[in-house]
């Protein structure tokens, strides 16, 4: 390491990390960046959302090969190998870790990149054990400012003989060569969700196991509840108010108990998949020594700004106990904690912090059909307007989707009652995850339902159906011809 005082150090490698690094450089700031434990790019790259996108759509086109509903089409998949495909993404995780992470990194020449762990030793110091030869161990740096960056790691559940009976996380799921008969998996979160619907589309018989009456507790429930009808359509079982109390193994095989209403049940399975929420990794960095709070669950308590309990020390993406949305939430974390900082440290005048808008921030669940959400649900509005003003179109209404044999979706939209400004969209249906965007932009811009039917969608689209949704506030879409 060339220096042992630097502008600004971040502790992480992963996208909020990697984004404020890049913010750094451009305003010419001597920073270190320390990564530990995944390879560089963190989550999404290596083990989150590239991987397990690039696996869900191989699984949607074997899917929709055989059940795409064109009369007079016959076809199929004429061979599978399922080893073929997880070395194909495995190839293109390696790819995107070099080509948009590592070397987009070491070509900062402002920037050092360390390998390795660290942990506060004060507020102002950190202790670095370089993993790579680089360095002394022990060796510590000091900055004007830090951002923690750390991420988060799957939970294991307190269930009785995992341990012993063998389990996977998501990365495990995201790398193995060999295709399990059957499989279990523990949450019914967006993570179980999509490891569930790609694994029976590959032919794995899936049950899923939900604590919680509903999956997806947080979503809009009349979406959730179609979304749910779809994943058993396609033969995945979803067990509601499940308690798992513990796994053993009977030869080659593993077992799972839970309890249901009351009466103690079984699954037996090949794998058993923990998809029961992350933890965020802050065990590791000694931030007692510097003054940082963090809450129950072990995350980084910061301001809207990002700062941490102590103000020179910032916290960005899954470590932070704000909404975890997306990759996209957490790089644009890291930019603006290190845009903070550093106007903190150039002392600035009459220039305000930036924060981010939560509400505004769009989310997806890469099932299929998607769904995806902005804004305000029903029962946020309800409490907090006394009324929800909403209105659902099903996809039935929405030509594009009845010529893609796609009607099973659905779109839904909240307007303030007074102003008819629009407060939420929730979409479930192909492509619901870039549809979103659109609704994104309309809540973010407190635009109204006027502003949308007085619009001109391209026809035949699904984006149509955000038209369609705004219209039927105050017309019988019934009654209204295809070009509207």
């Amino acid at each position: 390491m060339k220096n042992t005082h630097y502008d600004f150090i971040i502790v992480g490698g992963g996208a909020a990390a990697s984004a404020a690094a890049i913010k750094a450089h451009e305003q010419k700031k001597k920073t270190a960046l320390i990564n530990s434990g995944l390879p560089i790019g963190g989550t999404c790259v290596n083990v989150g959302c590239l991987p397990s996108k690039t696996l869900l759509f191989a699984a949607e086109t074997m899917h929709h090969a055989k059940h795409h509903g064109i009369p007079g089409i016959d076809s199929g998949v004429n061979s599978f190998d399922f080893k073929r495909v997880i070395e194909d993404e495995l190839a293109l995780v390696e790819f995107m870790r070099e080509n948009k992470y590592r070397k987009t990194l070491e070509d900062m020449p402002l920037l050092d990149l360390i390998e390795g762990s660290a942990r506060f030793v004060s507020e102002n110091e950190i202790e670095v054990h370089p993993s790579t030869g680089s360095g002394q161990a022990g060796e510590i740096l000091s900055a004007d400012k830090f951002l923690i960056a750390t991420g988060s790691k799957a939970n294991v559940p307190p269930i009785k003989g995992i341990e012993e009976t063998g389990y996977l996380t998501h990365i495990e799921a995201l790398q193995i060569k060999e295709l399990p008969k059957e499989m279990v998996i523990v949450g019914a979160g967006p993570v179980g969700l999509e490891f569930a619907q790609m694994y029976a589309r590959f032919g794995t018989k899936v049950t899923l196991l939900q604590r919680e009456s509903v999956i997806l507790p947080h979503a809009e429930q009349e979406l959730v509840l179609q979304l749910k009808a779809s994943l058993e359509k396609e033969g995945i079982a979803i067990a509601l108010d499940a308690n798992v109390e513990g796994a053993h193994k009977e030869g080659e095989r593993k077992v799972v108990t839970y309890s249901q209403g009351g009466e103690t049940k079984e699954v037996v399975c090949d794998q058993i998949l923990l998809a029961a929420g992350k933890t965020p990794n802050t065990r590791e960095l000694n931030l007692e020594s510097a003054g940082v709070a963090t809450n129950e669950q072990h995350a980084v308590v910061v301001s809207p700004t990002l700062q941490t309990s102590q103000a020179h020390i910032f916290a960005a993406g899954d470590v932070v106990a704000l909404p975890r949305r997306l990759e996209t939430t957490a790089g644009r974390e890291g930019t603006i904690a290190a845009e903070n900082a550093l106007r903190l440290a150039d002392a600035r005048s009459g220039q305000a912090l930036k924060s981010i808008d939560y509400n505004t921030v769009p989310y997806a669940i890469f099932t299929d059909p998607q769904l995806a959400s902005v804004g305000y649900t029903e029962e946020a509005q309800t409490n907090e307007l006394g009324v929800c003003a909403c209105r659902t179109v099903s996809f039935e209404q929405v030509p594009k989707a009845k010529i893609m044999r796609r009607t099973e979706g659905m779109i839904k939209m909240g307007i303030h009652p007074k102003t008819g400004v629009i407060m939420g969209v929730h979409i479930l249906g192909p492509n619901a995850a870039d549809l979103i965007s659109e609704a994104m932009v309309l809540v973010k811009n407190k635009n109204t339902i006027d502003d949308v039917v007085n619009s001109l969608p391209m026809f035949p689209t699904l984006s149509e159906a955000m038209k369609y949704v705004a219209l039927s506030f105050t017309k019988d879409i019934n009654k209204l011809s295809c070009c509207i």
